[in-house]
């Protein structure tokens, strides 16, 4: 079952890889050789048994001019671990399949794009040992899709849109035309597609809105893989209320809420560690006492 955005990019890029190098051609206007085969790999780069390494996609894509690895990043905020983490991913996998990677980042946030976008240079001024320049795809690259028949002509195009403008003020218009739009094709892949947006859609008024229309679409909700989504969200919404309640306990007993204790608290979807946290709210002298002993 997709718990995460993570895991649900990695569904859609499986359904449908070819939306990776059209939107390296058609939005980042990168000349990504056309593919004549794309394969999904196995995303586990644990070299090491204490060390787990994971990214969210790998697929291997052949071309005419070589074979490439698309290594697909879904980001939500800056995380200055990349800096270390990405450099290694690429250069593990180049020594294990001896093909070109290429660093792709996928972000709803034009601030995480900025930073993602700029050159991670290991080396000394001026001399650079290793420099990674990741393909970044983000609200201010990603094209608005919010006219019915535009989504029709580019379904998978669509659903980016959807992930990268899902919490702009134009997410009704988008989120309204992909669902038609998903009218259009068959069954078996619009779910998949309904899945992948309900896990990218971080405002909570957006993800009401798109759980409204797909009931409207009554179908769907019939899919085995939709069921998926309706347990999904069920779950985000317990995981959702309880972390409120947490933030509502330190408010009550009037204790400063940091910001990045704020974000991890509403980040978290483990119930089961939230109820660890809500059990410390009551006693805490300060927020970050939440997290004592992780």
């Amino acid at each position: 079952m997709v718990g995460s955005s993570h895991e649900a990019l990695h569904r859609i890029f499986q359904k449908d890889p070819t939306l990776l190098t059209k939107a390296l051609q058609r939005v980042l206007h990168v000349p990504f050789p056309e593919p004549r085969e794309i394969a999904a790999l196995n995303v586990d780069l644990t070299e090491v048994e204490t060390v787990e390494r994971r990214v969210d996609t790998l697929l291997r894509a052949e071309t005419d001019e070589g074979t490439y690895l698309l290594v697909v990043e879904s980001q939500g905020k800056v995380d200055d671990r990349k800096r270390g983490s990405w450099p290694y991913y690429l250069s593990y996998l180049y020594e294990k399949y001896r093909c070109e990677p290429v660093l792709i980042v996928i972000t709803q946030s034009s601030a995480t794009a900025r930073w993602a976008s700029r050159p991670i240079r290991l080396g000394f001024p001026g001399w650079d040992s290793l420099t990674v320049r990741p393909l970044v795809l983000g609200p201010d690259n990603v094209p608005v899709i919010a006219d019915e028949r535009q989504a029709e002509r580019d379904v998978p195009l669509a659903v980016l849109s959807a992930m990268t403008h899902g919490r702009g003020p134009q997410a009704p218009a988008i989120l309204e035309s992909l669902a038609s739009a998903l009218r259009t094709i068959d069954p078996d892949s619009a779910a998949v597609f309904v899945q992948f947006v309900d896990s990218c859609l971080a405002d909570p008024q957006a993800k009401q809105m798109w759980r409204e229309l797909m009931t409207a679409i009554q179908y769907f909700w019939r899919h085995p893989l939709a069921e998926q989504v309706r347990e999904e969200g069920r779950e985000q919404g317990r995981a959702e209320a309880k972390a409120e309640m947490v933030l509502r306990v330190l408010e009550w007993r009037s204790i400063p809420v940091p910001e990045d204790v704020r974000e991890r608290v509403e980040a978290c979807t483990d119930l089961d560690r939230l109820e660890v946290w809500a059990q410390r709210a009551v006693h805490a002298a300060e927020a970050t006492e939440l997290f004592t002993e992780e």
